[in-house]
């Protein structure tokens, strides 16, 4: 029998790596519409949708994302757009009675100095990072939303919270990209006009955990193909529903900023701008519950790099590159 998926925001770095995962599984149908078609900030459009096409299962991986100056100039944009997506997409996909749905969210959900590495019990212990605070609170919303369709309607919505993602159809905005995007595309820059000094923000010192994008796809569809049964034994509350997916290994901003510089064959000097933030110092989650239902990441840091950057190559000269 065949398994109709929608993906809710195939076009993304996210979405666009679930459907080259699950576009190899004959057993699936995939269900599919840009932003010209389906603006999924309109409810009525998205609840007309959801009816017409019925699908089985849902993948939320639209969003509103960006780096820390994206998230600082832009908070309510990140906070109103988030919401507004996960709302309608989560009760049109109810009302037109999909059982199984996941939710990705982010690292960001959980506390500013939550201990390291971060596990799935520290949501909601401490105050968030104050520069991406709107879109974190949109993220738990999105969260706690799943869990009570879970409680009340007796439906199977899982959320996955990745590590930082990296990797094919990433955003490479110079301002608004996250960190290895911004980088990347700043390495590069600096290497073709043979500059002789690439400019990071920040200190160098924070650590920060990377999950190459293909490796969080596998991880969403594991999870959603484990059966309830199985999935529900490694959470601490029935109740709960979210679970955390990276690969438990951190590096600093530094030693990030010379692996790029080794990839993208830069041989300048690094200099650190300590007048830009730095963000939380730590931010490594705790995965074990996952690789305790049998999935692992298979894609290192240097590797992940080096297919991104040929990726980046290839499509610099393309529109959704700014």
């Amino acid at each position: 029998m065949t398994t109709r998926v929608f993906i809710a925001g195939h076009k993304g770095m996210v979405g666009s790596a679930i459907e080259r995962q699950l576009s190899n599984n004959s057993g699936v149908s995939l269900i599919l519409a840009p932003r010209t078609e389906l603006d999924l900030t309109d409810n009525i459009a998205v609840q007309t949708f959801m009816e017409k096409h019925k699908p089985d299962q849902v993948y939320l991986a639209a969003a509103k994302v960006g780096g820390i100056h994206a998230n600082y100039s832009y908070p309510a944009e990140f906070i109103t757009s988030n919401l507004s997506v996960q709302l309608n997409v989560i009760q049109a996909a109810f009302n037109a009675g999909v059982r199984k749905l996941l939710f990705l969210g982010s690292s960001c959900i959980y506390p500013q100095l939550a201990e390291q590495p971060m596990s799935e019990d520290c949501l909601l212990t401490g105050a968030l990072e104050p520069t991406n605070e709107p879109y974190a609170i949109a993220k738990i919303a999105g969260i706690k939303m799943c869990e009570s369709y879970n409680r009340q309607y007796g439906v199977d919505y899982r959320c996955v919270m990745p590590t930082n993602l990296y990797g094919k159809n990433d955003n490479f905005h110079p301002q608004n990209s996250h960190v290895i995007p911004a980088m990347m595309r700043r390495f590069h820059e600096a290497k073709i006009s043979e500059a002789n000094k690439v400019i990071v923000w920040g200190t160098g010192k924070p650590m920060r955990e990377f999950l190459y994008v293909d490796d969080m796809a596998a991880g969403c569809v594991h999870v959603m193909d484990l059966p309830y049964s199985e999935f529900s034994t490694v959470l601490s509350d029935p109740m709960c529903s979210h679970i955390n997916l990276g690969t438990e290994q951190d590096v600093s901003i530094a030693e990030l900023a010379a692996t790029m510089a080794k990839v993208i064959d830069f041989n300048g000097d690094i200099e650190f701008d300590i007048s830009k933030p730095d963000g939380p110092p730590r931010k490594l989650m705790d995965s074990s519950r996952l690789r305790s239902l049998g999935w692992e990441y298979s894609v290192g840091l240097e590797q992940g790099l080096r297919i991104t950057y040929d990726w980046f190559v290839k499509n610099i000269n393309n529109k959704r590159l700014p």
